[in-house]
């Protein structure tokens, strides 16, 4: 049993050994909700969690789960949008770069850069998509379906659409003066 040990302390992928830090996430319930399947033998109660994971840095991502109870719910939930995580480029002025739209199902959700100091002003699931990314001043509006996942989705589809002017030259092949 001991040499089991020292090969597991060995490995060079050790993350104990290396000291390597996963990064600190943080997680935002955005609903928990009751659903139910109809079966032969009755009702088959369960619950589904969504849940917006993100380091206030620039990543962010949604994740939905569904369990028996909650807390499992919750953890399953957070595992997904820790697979989903998308990294979104923020201004120094912890803004996004430029005005962006996001769709998702009957969702569509507007976004504008905001000056320092002016806050999130959003609604709903998109302001706490936006405070878990870390962008400290914008403008959103949510239009369509008040639908709490779908505008979550759609706004992480706006911010999958943004880009800095960086990328826009190297991809029209440019030089930033």
């Amino acid at each position: 049993m001991t040499s089991d040990l020292k090969k597991i302390n060995k490995n060079p992928n050790s993350r104990r050994k290396q000291n390597i830090q996963e990064p600190k996430l943080v997680e935002r319930l955005i609903k928990i909700s009751r659903v139910s399947k109809v079966t032969k033998g009755g009702k088959k109660l369960s619950f589904r969690a969504i849940v917006v994971v993100g380091d206030e840095n620039g990543k962010v991502g949604v994740g939905v789960a569904k369990a028996d109870d909650v807390v499992n719910a919750f953890k399953k939930a957070k595992t997904d949008g820790r697979k989903n995580l998308i990294k979104l480029p923020i201004t120094k002025s912890l803004s996004i770069p430029h005005n962006v739209v996001g769709n998702f199902g009957a969702c569509k959700v507007i976004m504008r850069s905001s000056i320092e100091g002016s806050g999130v002003i959003a609604g709903g699931a998109v302001r706490i998509v936006l405070e878990v990314a870390g962008v400290k001043n914008v403008i959103a509006k949510q239009l369509g379906s008040n639908n709490l996942l779908n505008n979550a989705r759609a706004s992480i589809c706006a911010l999958e659409n943004l880009t800095t002017k960086s990328q826009v030259a190297k991809k029209r092949n440019l030089d930033l003066i």
